[in-house]
C-alpha cells in the first residue's frame, strides 16, 4: 500500500501563511469507490483511505513511514512567490509622494 507525504496548500479563504507548515501522510486509494443505489452515498471498502496523519516536519513523516514499513512517495511543496509591486497601493500614502493625493 502506497502512502503520499505532502505539505497541504492553504485554502482559498486564507490570505496568510499561518498553520501551513504541517506535513500529512495519507494512504492512496486501493479500491474503487461505489455509489449506494438506495441513498446515493459514495462508499469504499478501503478503510486506510480515511487515515490522514499530521506531522510537524517532513523528516518525522518519513521516519514514521519507514518505521512501520509503509511504502511512501514524497511530494515537495511549490513555494509561493512574493508579490511586491513597485508603485502599489502603499505608495499612495508615502511621505515621498510628489503630488497631492486625489481620487
Amino acid at each position: 500500500m502506497l502512502a503520499k507525504i505532502y505539505q497541504p496548500a492553504r485554502t482559498a479563504t486564507q490570505s496568510g501563511q499561518a498553520k501551513s507548515d504541517a506535513w500529512v501522510l495519507e494512504y492512496a486509494q486501493d479500491s474503487m469507490r461505489s455509489v449506494d443505489p438506495l441513498m446515493g452515498w459514495t462508499s469504499s471498502g478501503d478503510m486506510n483511505s480515511q487515515v490522514k496523519l499530521t506531522f510537524a516536519s517532513q523528516e518525522e513523516a518519513v521516519a514514521y513511514a519507514q518505521k512501520h514499513g509503509i511504502a511512501f512517495q514524497v511530494e515537495q511543496p511549490q513555494k509561493r512567490k512574493q508579490v511586491i509591486r513597485p508603485g502599489g497601493y502603499g505608495d499612495n500614502f508615502a511621505f515621498s509622494r510628489k503630488g497631492a493625493w486625489t481620487h
